[in-house]
């Protein structure tokens, strides 16, 4: 399975400039690459072979006036500039066609420099390296600091240098994980569990434990909206409006590396602790456009069942996704009565066939559990099935050397 371990990096004043370098690079040629196959389908003709747009926009382009500073970055961040083009171009194509999951892709756009994202990436032809004292050696760019948050499971053969909205850098690394060592360090359980994901509580667990929402959002409510009423108050294209819009930008970054981490622990323990997990499959794109839209986003629980799928593949567990037209909260976990629908005010209930007195969220985590279970028995699925492999191509190592790379 491929993974990205991502890790923050401080460039020296020189460096950064050297990176802002690369970047408009990278963001030039992705754009005239755009911009050639826009005018090939408006002229009618075939859209240009990724080599021919190689030669014309690299190659030859380094020898006119007009582009001849790309040559002072790396030629492989523009190689796989346009590398990026063509994979924009395929999902959308294939978006079209139907043959894409997910929403629809849009044709892609030209770039800007003041996009909130900017990266270029670095594959094994660009000789990179780690340095002995830790350092991520980028060519044309020097040795970057890099703070080591953990070691590396293999060695990479590329990486992505990213600078966010916050002005941050970061070293993106894609690497394949070895399935014996993720074995050895989530062994095997008996254990299973069903989740319900709710607003009062973030999740109420089959076996009664509640886990709190810590809502990110909301206490940093009262300092977001104070740096935004500053940022609107700046004249726009001074120095000061900048300032403001990164200050913005970083109280935002701040709440969603929070809510990140909090999932990202949550669903390493419930992966550790049960071979089993049932959630429901829930309508966040429906419940965010309701009046509940705000405190939905903030608890985020698409990317918290992704982190649970994406960790169950890659250790071996089972994940069940239970429909969301599922009736959890209006079955009797006790009898298996339908008691008919509740409003939302409703958090206890009384059975009216065995008379069982009901938590609301507990009795739907007991339900999904079941649920699940039926769901595996009925697909005879394995309790323990093989690694899944990534849905998307990247480029990144294969194999696995003798010995993990260590930061």
């Amino acid at each position: 399975m491929q993974l990205r371990y991502a890790f923050r990096l401080y460039p020296e004043p020189g460096q950064r400039l050297a990176l802002a370098r690369a970047f408009g690079c990278a963001r030039v040629v992705y754009n005239d690459a755009v911009r050639a196959r826009e005018d090939a389908r408006g002229a009618g003709e075939p859209f240009p072979t990724a080599g021919e747009l190689s030669k014309k926009l690299i190659t030859a382009a380094k020898q006119t006036a007009s582009r001849a500073w790309l040559g002072e970055v790396s030629s492989v961040v523009l190689q796989q500039s346009l590398r990026d083009v063509e994979t924009a171009y395929k999902n959308f194509f294939a978006s079209l066609k139907g043959e894409r999951k997910g929403a629809k892709t849009g044709a892609p756009r030209f770039k800007s420099r003041k996009d909130s994202r900017q990266s270029i990436r670095f594959t094994a032809n660009a000789r990179w390296s780690i340095t002995g004292s830790g350092r991520l050696n980028l060519p044309k760019i020097g040795a970057v600091k890099v703070k080591w948050s953990r070691t590396l499971p293999a060695r990479p053969s590329s990486v992505t240098v990213v600078k966010d909205a916050a002005g941050r850098y970061f070293a993106s690394f894609v690497v394949d994980t070895d399935p014996g060592a993720d074995a050895a360090r989530m062994p095997g359980t008996d254990q299973t569990v069903g989740i319900d994901l709710g607003l009062t509580h973030f999740a109420v667990l089959s076996d009664g434990t509640k886990i709190d929402s810590p809502r990110f959002l909301r206490r940093a409510e009262k300092k977001l909206k104070k740096a935004q009423r500053e940022l609107s108050r700046k004249q726009k294209g001074s120095k000061n409006r900048a300032k403001a819009r990164l200050k913005v930008a970083r109280a935002h970054a701040k709440v969603a590396d929070a809510r990140r981490e909090f999932h990202h622990q949550l669903s390493t323990q419930l992966i550790r602790d049960n071979q089993a997990i049932g959630v429901e499959d829930l309508a966040v794109q429906g419940l965010a456009r309701t009046r509940l839209a705000r405190s939905v986003h903030d608890a985020g629980w698409s990317a918290f069942v992704n982190m649970l799928e994406y960790k169950a593949a890659r250790y071996g567990r089972t994940l069940v996704k239970i429909g969301r037209f599922e009736p959890t909260s209006q079955t009797c976990s006790a009898c298996g009565i339908k008691d008919g629908p509740k409003p939302l005010n409703v958090r206890e209930w009384t059975c009216t066939a065995c008379g069982t007195v009901h938590d609301r969220d507990h009795n739907a985590a007991k339900n999904v559990k079941t649920a699940a279970g039926r769901a595996v028995t009925a697909c005879g699925a394995p309790v323990r099935p093989g690694l899944v492999p990534a849905q998307r191509e990247e480029t990144g190592s294969h194999g696995f050397p003798p010995e993990p790379c260590a930061a």
